[in-house]
């Protein structure tokens, strides 16, 4: 999970799709688990933890698609947790997109898994849910090899846990390098600062947490004032630094953090440059109506803050957002859409190529067009799909046995068409793709 920060982990129990409010419980707390996670991301979580709590093979199926969207949703770390029988299921928390497949210590075959599961993922990958100290010991071995992160599930243990983990990592003969979360049930902001400033632990989740996620950047600056070491957004330079324009304003550019679109352009007074620091969420000054305001109070279309960059002369600021919905006041995406001029030129982005060309065929598979090669495909089902993408495989081992490198960029051309089919079919996106490279 990365860094010296402590975390603030949110975490989200899953039953039957909806999200619950406790081991246990049926009682529903969210009907879109995946709005909340992004919410939890959004307004600063480090890293979220879900647990699977189904009762059934049908309600585990839709619990992992449930955790599968929750990790193509967000761009934090997911522990995944709870129905971990064999090695296949760790297999398919990691596939999801998690970053960490957790281990229940309370069932023993869980315990005889931790070594083959380690050996086979690597130990960043795989945590451990414990719910006393009597788990810790027997599984010291394993733990000391095979799992990063242990997950508190009791939290009346805490003090005994932690103090064996203390110890355990401070052995100078033969230390374990792992941390603690422990998950709570009813603690308050305040009582978790208290946590978080007492105990050797990695973060903590649960409790209020849980539930008031727009306090996440208050509690971490609340947390970081009790010399708790929080990531929050701290600016490398005084406002006193910026080269301001003639109205003592500080212009702002707005790009989506992901594709470098240009979404707008504003202008940011002091306490707007703060404000956006202290929530994560752009603020600006209105000129017009002289007065403060959050982008999105009231569209919705808050702009989420990924980074803020200065220019050479510092007088203009960069700032790489997560936009929800539209960046201009007119409804459309970007503000800068009346074209004036264009020189023709060649603007292939190669990742938007593949996205693209992946559209078109997902809406060949949803609105089937007469003589298609593409719906042919589809109409013949997975076992033809396979056949092309391993047929396309072979012609490029052929054509890179070629000195000629035209023909293999034809056939990887090709076979990458095939393979987009194949990613259409069985529902996998580009983003998923390159989040798992990124990943490895």
């Amino acid at each position: 999970m990365g860094s010296d920060y402590k975390k603030l982990v949110p975490s989200i129990f899953l039953k039957d799709g909806v999200g619950v409010k406790w081991f246990g419980s049926s009682e529903i707390v969210t009907g879109d688990p995946v709005y909340l996670a992004s919410n939890y991301a959004n307004y600063g979580a480090d890293s979220i933890l879900v647990f699977d709590f189904s009762d059934d093979d049908e309600g585990h199926e839709r619990n992992l698609s449930v955790i599968k969207r929750i990790c193509a949703a967000v761009d934090i770390p997911v522990v995944g947790a709870g129905n971990v029988k064999k090695l296949e299921d760790v297999k398919k928390l990691l596939y999801s997109g998690c970053k960490t497949a957790c281990l229940n210590y309370s069932k023993e075959d869980n315990m005889k898994l931790t070594e083959e599961a380690g050996k086979r993922f690597g130990r960043d990958h795989i945590a451990a849910a414990v719910a006393s100290v009597d788990e810790l010991r027997a599984a010291q071995n394993d733990i000391k090899n095979y799992v990063s992160l242990l997950v508190l599930v009791n939290e009346e243990a805490l003090d005994e846990c932690a103090h064996w983990v203390q110890e355990a990592c401070n052995n100078n003969a033969n230390p374990i390098s792992v941390k603690l979360l422990p998950v709570f049930q009813n603690k308050s902001f305040h009582e978790a600062a208290a946590v978080l400033r007492s105990y050797e632990v990695q973060g903590v989740s649960g409790g209020e947490i849980n539930v008031n996620f727009k306090d996440f950047m208050r509690f971490k600056r609340q947390c970081k004032g009790l010399g708790v070491s929080m990531n929050t957004y701290e600016s490398s330079m005084e406002w006193s630094e910026f080269k301001l324009n003639s109205d003592g304003m500080l212009p702002v550019i707005v790009q989506d953090y992901k594709t470098d679109e240009v979404l707008m352009m504003a202008y940011m007074n002091e306490e707007a440059f703060q404000k956006t620091l202290e929530t994560g969420i752009m603020h600006y000054y209105s000129r017009s109506r002289s007065e403060l305001w959050q982008k999105g109070e009231t569209s919705g279309h808050f702009q989420y803050v990924k980074s803020l960059t200065a220019d050479c002369d510092k007088d203009t600021l960069l700032s790489k957002v997560l936009q929800i919905g539209a960046a201009c006041h007119t409804g459309a995406r970007s503000c800068f859409f009346n074209n004036i001029m264009k020189k023709e030129y060649d603007d292939h982005n190669p990742l938007k190529v593949f996205e693209q060309e992946y559209r078109v065929i997902q809406d060949r598979k949803e609105h089937p067009k007469a003589g298609s090669y593409t719906n042919y495909l589809f109409d013949k089902g997975i076992d033809k799909i396979l056949k092309k993408v391993g047929e396309e495989c072979t012609e490029i081992i052929i054509a890179a046995k070629n000195p000629n490198p035209e023909e293999l960029k034809y056939e990887m051309a090709d076979w990458l068409y095939h393979a987009m089919v194949l990613m259409v079919e069985k529902g996998v996106t580009w983003d998923e793709i390159t989040k798992e490279v990124v990943q490895r």
